[in-house]
Formats: structure tokens, sequence, C-alpha cells
């Protein structure tokens, strides 16, 4: 079960490639879209096979009346990015009205966005609206390789020398440590990126004294520490296994063998849907910026929306009490 949405029927208005592995669709929607901000994220219906699913994607800025996402191919795709990359002009879609978790406060003296890879998405929106308001912005964008950096050449002519591009394969990565030192007192951070570079960034911002809620951070639930495997969960008073494929979640796996859950984000944000782990094989990848690092760490829990097993099997409790 989750929060109603509010569906819309849209189109395919353009497709365009804004990084090597990065697509950028835009959709012509039927109705009056509500105002939103950037960092806001839609729902999109997908085909996976004979089934649908629905996966969520960050809008990044598009002409009125419009929605658009960038969307990566991931090598091992659950079936999202390579629906999407299928698409063609025309085509007919359904996605919901904008909602945002990841909201700018509006009201810093000073702005340092950080991203990582397709981490720009939400970073793009936010930087292109403060700077339409003449605020103080820094934009830092680390990614493997130049040619992955969505949206780079939108960047530079956006912020100019107010954008820092760190290419990977060189050698240069995000100094969090010098970039935090250098923000102004009173400054937030919004960041978007891998899970490692998300728990480095909060490492580094304590370290700085500065007051955690002026780090504002999203992560890509695909952000793991270790390629997804196969594994498999017994589930406690229900008589019953379910296997997860690599290229799903636990929380889809579960819903499929038509084991009821209470779930929303999808994201790894509510934690509605974490599940307790009895007992394990495998490590557990936590993927979730819900748990903290002290739950995490005693690996009695997981959001089965985005993490998982690394391998073999385990038992879980959903809270099912006959």
């Amino acid at each position: 079960m989750r929060n109603r949405l509010e569906w819309r029927n849209g189109r395919v208005a353009s497709l365009r490639h804004v990084a090597d592995d990065v697509l950028c669709l835009t959709f012509a929607v039927e109705g009056a879209l509500p105002r939103f901000d950037p960092g806001s994220h839609t729902n999109i219906r997908v085909d996976i096979g004979e089934r649908h699913a629905v996966r969520t994607y960050t809008i990044v800025p598009a002409p009125k009346g419009h929605l658009a996402v960038a969307v990566k191919l991931h090598p091992q795709s659950r079936g999202g990015s390579r629906h999407m990359w299928s698409l063609r002009e025309g085509d007919p879609v359904r996605l919901t009205v904008p909602e945002n978790r990841f909201e700018l406060s509006w009201r810093a003296p000073h702005y340092l966005l950080l991203a990582g890879g397709i981490g720009i998405t939400p970073i793009y929106g936010m930087a292109k609206a403060l700077m339409g308001r003449g605020a103080s912005v820094r934009l830092v964008y680390g990614a493997r390789a130049t040619g992955l950096m969505a949206f780079r050449q939108e960047l530079q002519e956006l912020l100019g020398e107010r954008l820092v591009l760190r290419d990977n394969s060189v050698g240069e990565h995000v100094d969090l440590a010098g970039e935090f030192a250098a923000l102004p007192p009173g400054g937030e951070c919004y960041l978007c990126g891998p899970i490692g570079m998300l728990e480095a960034a909060k490492e580094a911002w304590v370290g700085t004294g500065r007051p955690l809620s002026r780090l504002r951070y999203e992560v890509f639930g695909d952000s793991g520490l270790l390629a997804e495997e196969a594994f498999s969960v017994d589930i406690l008073n229900r008589n019953q296994s379910v296997t997860v494929r690599p290229d799903q979640t636990l929380l889809e796996a579960l819903l499929d063998a038509g084991v009821d859950m209470v779930y929303d984000c999808q994201r790894g944000e509510c934690g509605l849907c974490a599940v307790k782990v009895l007992e394990r094989q495998g490590a557990i990848d936590h993927r979730d910026v819900f748990l903290s690092a002290e739950q995490k760490a005693e690996n009695d829990r997981m959001c089965a929306c985005v993490s998982r097993l690394t391998a073999g099997g385990g038992t879980i409790d959903v809270g099912y009490r006959a």
C-alpha cells in the first residue's frame, strides 16, 4: 500500500542525449500542472516484460506544460531504464503530478551544490532556480568521465566560473572537506550522488561543526556498494520463500509473491517498507538514507525498496501475524 498518486496522461515530445549514457525525455502532459520547485520527482509507469511497474525520476528543467526527466541506461537495469530508452516521440506515457521530498530552503546566504554522476538531475534544476534569483551559488560536479556528465554544456553556460567539474578518469575528485571549509558561514549544501559519496559527505560535514540541518541530500536507490546478485528470503510466520532476481528489489519480489507490504517512496527515504532481518548468509548492502549509521551497523533491518542481501539467503519478518 502506498499514498494515493495523481496520475496524468502524457506523450513523449522530444528525446535527446545529454551524456554518453543519459537520455533526456520531455513529455507533453494533459491538463494544467501545479507549481513545483526544483528537486521534485514524478513517477512513471513502465512495462517490464508482461507486467507494469513504477519508477521514480527527478524532474529537470523543461518548457511550460511539459515535464522532463534524464535517465541513465544502467547495465544491470531492473527494466525501468531499458523501457525509458525504448520510448520514441509520440509514445503515450502515464506519469504523476510532481511531488518534492528534496526541497530548497530559499533561506541561505550561500549555496554549495554537489553532484555525483546521475545525481546532477535535481542539482541542475536547483542551480537554474538559484541563478534566476541572483543567489550565491557554487556547483561541483564529479563523474567517472567528462562524457558522462549530463547537462555539462547547459551548466557551463548557466554558471560559468561558478561550475567546477571533476573528471575521475584523470584523477580528479570532489574535495568534500575543502569545499565545506570554503563555504561561508550560514551556507547550505545540497548533495545528490551515490551512497559512498553521501556517507563521506556526512562525515566531513559533521567534522566542520556545522548544523547537520544545513546539509540536504538525496541518493539514488540503485547506488549500492556491491553489484546486484540473486538471493532468497524465508518469511517468518508465512511458510513462504521468495527469490529476488538481480534486476528487481526485495519489495518488488515480495509484492509479486502476494506479500502485503506498506511502502511509499521506493527510494530508501521513508522507511515504511523496512523489514527485520532475523537470519542471513550474505551481508546487507544498505542503500537507503533512512536508517542511521548505527542502525545499519546492527544489520537487523533493511529497507526492502532499495537494500538487498549480497548473496545466499536469509529470514525476514514483514510483520505478518496469523
